[in-house]
């Protein structure tokens, strides 16, 4: 059985990073996005491994899992929000234990996507993919990503709807923030890989394809293990997105993923927006798509709104979910059972 956190605003808000930190020149990214959530009623606490970043990771990896581990034994906490992914979360999993934790919400998305992943396959605690807290420090939140909120606050029984966004971001803009930080600019268009609608419904599991690939073969990626004991066998509806790969190494993983079982019960696939997925010789990301729905003979649906051309939807790991994808929008609900 999954099990759902229930966040109130009574629960502090624990920033870490169990990735990258911030460098000293970025630092007031997290002094607005701490000032902007304590406006909306919020209690913030900031970790020491937030502050700092060298050689690609914040600090070593005993010291990020510490962390970490602190604040995921903390009641206090109701919700854990790193500043951004980065590059070698990986490294801490040796390092966690995942027994007796107190459930509480993981936010975040990129190669923070490798903790939710294995949090969920291990111990059936539900995780959620979706914004950074750099990206909360806005005056106001857009439409979309404000409903991060209202995920979160679900409740057992209960099911939650998001619909596509009106307008997405093609390219960040670190130095012309807009009062909700994005440049949303360009219409969302949610497409199907063979033009028609797409309408799945399954248990929600996924991230960053470049970075949650690593965890196959290892301990923590054992997706029968969580099939057969947290969903009863019910099918799984993947959700990835890309951040660098072109298509050829989007394909070899892609592959990867089928010989090692990870599709094994598999109903459908999402892709978020990508600002890589360049064609190798001719192979088109389309191409990619179709290839893997044609192999597993379920339906590829992508373009949606996860990734890194913001703004997110927020996608519960572990959560049943129904996607629907018809005339370019759609909508996702979770059900939290």
């Amino acid at each position: 059985m999954i099990r759902y956190p229930v966040f109130q605003q009574c629960k502090k808000v624990a920033v870490t990073a169990p990735s990258s930190g911030v460098e000293p020149e970025l630092h007031h990214l997290i002094t607005k996005g701490t000032a902007r959530m304590e406006e909306r009623g919020f209690r913030v606490i900031v970790g020491d491994t937030t502050w700092t970043q060298v050689k690609a990771k914040s600090t070593p990896a005993p010291i990020r899992a510490a962390e970490l581990q602190k604040f995921l034994q903390d009641e206090e906490i109701g919700l854990i929000m790193p500043p951004w992914g980065g590059f070698l979360l990986i490294e801490i999993l040796p390092y966690l234990s995942f027994e007796n934790i107190s459930p509480k919400w993981i936010l975040g998305y990129s190669d923070t996507s490798v903790l939710l992943l294995v949090l969920t396959l291990k111990t059936g605690i539900a995780t959620a993919q979706g914004t950074n807290f750099v990206d909360v420090r806005g005056e106001v939140m857009d439409e979309t990503t404000a409903r991060f909120l209202d995920v979160l606050q679900t409740r057992r029984g209960e099911e939650v709807t998001q619909i596509a966004s009106p307008f997405f971001q093609t390219e960040w803009q670190f130095d012309n923030p807009t009062p909700h930080i994005f440049h949303l600019t360009k219409q969302t268009e949610w497409k199907t890989i063979s033009g028609a609608p797409f309408d799945c419904t399954g248990r929600l599991l996924g991230g960053c394809i470049d970075v949650i690939r690593h965890l196959i073969g290892t301990p923590f990626g054992d997706v029968a293990y969580f099939q057969q004991h947290f969903i009863d066998g019910e099918p799984i509806l993947w959700h990835f997105e890309n951040c660098d790969l072109k298509t050829d190494d989007l394909r070899r993983t892609l592959v990867q993923m089928r010989l090692a079982g990870w599709f094994d019960h598999c109903v459908g696939i999402a892709f978020g927006r990508s600002p890589a997925n360049d064609p190798v010789e001719g192979y088109e990301i389309e191409d990619v798509y179709k290839d893997l729905s044609d192999e597993l003979g379920v339906p590829v649906a992508y373009d949606l709104d996860w990734g890194h051309q913001p703004p997110q939807l927020t996608l519960v790991n572990g959560a049943r979910a129904r996607l629907v994808v018809e005339g370019g929008t759609g909508k996702l609900t979770q059900s939290f059972v």
